[in-house]
């Protein structure tokens, strides 16, 4: 449950260096045609911006001519953090040849920009419509959606929408319907749904955030993360332990529960199934085998892989090396998808 819950504006404050390619000769008269390639990782660049009023964490990596722009939807919590390890391998994976950018959540941020309003998936999902509006309207590249968790659900309601722009969508270990058998969801859809059990652990959370970082990354390791990224920990004790974060995380979980309820949008899979592609894992109560088995019988032709091997599990993104698997995964598809075309 722990993984579920807790899995400078006007400039950027991570440093960005782009792959360049350096020749030069070995020695005095040597051609000049021998070249030594030197690779540099481009970094993915945090920033704050501004879309329909509301403070948006946007983590990115742009190319310098892109074919393809990749937008990945997190999960819940929308931390895009979490994400940085990933953006970076699926950047390097497709060669520079594709954008890649990660969209937070509304008040899932540092700061408590919002002042104690709380942001259901309805608004979560019209926030990342706006996104797309604002920030890449204008451009006449295609979009990519990858999602994670309940970020797949509200890739494809992206793709409901807006099916002339976004060409394909992917979820990974995804989140689209309730799973009845599941206990741990049944203990996360009661605290959801008691507002004082949600003030109560939000303000426990955020007393944790208190303590000195070094005694919190401490706690942090010890007790969620002994195999996290030192980038997850970080973005635990940046962005989770706060009371604001902590509420809008849970009451987002409420209005999931109550959406997912409902049966998925099979029909509009069927339509697009050359279209969708899911990654499940083999042990993973938010993406059980029932939907994996489910979405084979309804979207017959949709890309479905099945993570057998126990490389990583639903919160890949925590851990570097669940991060690269998953990205060299979603890079294969965009690749065959290319292809196919």
């Amino acid at each position: 449950m722990l993984l579920r819950l807790f899995p400078s504006i006007a400039r950027p404050f991570s440093v960005s260096s782009r792959s360049r390619l350096y020749c030069a000769s070995r020695e005095m008269g040597q051609d000049s045609s021998e070249c030594e390639v030197i690779q540099v990782k481009r970094r993915a660049t945090l920033r704050l911006c501004n879309v329909s009023s509301y403070a948006t964490e946007i983590l990115e990596i742009r190319a310098d001519d892109p074919t393809l722009h990749v937008v990945v939807i997190p999960g819940n919590p929308g931390v895009v953090l979490f994400y940085k390890e990933f953006l970076q391998s699926l950047y390097e994976l497709l060669g520079g040849t594709a954008s890649v950018t990660a969209v937070g959540h509304i008040s899932q941020t540092k700061k408590s920009w919002e002042h104690g309003r709380l942001f259901s998936l309805q608004e979560q999902i019209n926030h990342k419509m706006d996104v797309i509006k604002q920030e890449l309207q204008n451009n006449e590249v295609p979009i990519l959606l990858v999602g994670h968790s309940i970020g797949s659900y509200i890739s494809v309601e992206m793709f409901k929408r807006s099916p002339e722009k976004v060409k394909y969508c992917i979820g990974l270990y995804p989140f689209l319907a309730l799973n009845l058998q599941s206990r741990k969801q049944y203990i996360i859809g009661k605290i959801a749904e008691s507002r004082i059990l949600c003030v109560v652990l939000s303000f426990i959370v955020a007393l944790l955030g208190l303590l000195p970082i070094r005694l919190l990354r401490l706690i942090v390791t010890t007790f969620l993360g002994k195999f996290w990224s030192a980038t997850a920990v970080d973005a635990v004790c940046s962005h989770l332990v706060k009371y604001h974060t902590m509420r809008n995380v849970l009451f987002m979980a409420m209005t999931e529960f109550r959406k997912l309820s409902e049966t998925p949008d099979w029909a509009f899979m069927r339509e697009n199934q050359h279209k969708i592609a899911f990654l499940f894992g083999s042990d993973d109560h938010w993406g059980p085998l029932q939907m994996f088995e489910e979405i084979s019988k309804q979207v017959p032709d949709a890309a479905l892989s099945i993570e057998r091997e126990g490389l990583t599990d639903h919160g890949f993104c925590c851990t570097e090396a669940g991060s690269l698997w998953v990205a060299e995964h979603v890079a294969k598809l965009i690749k065959n998808q290319k292809a196919s075309q």
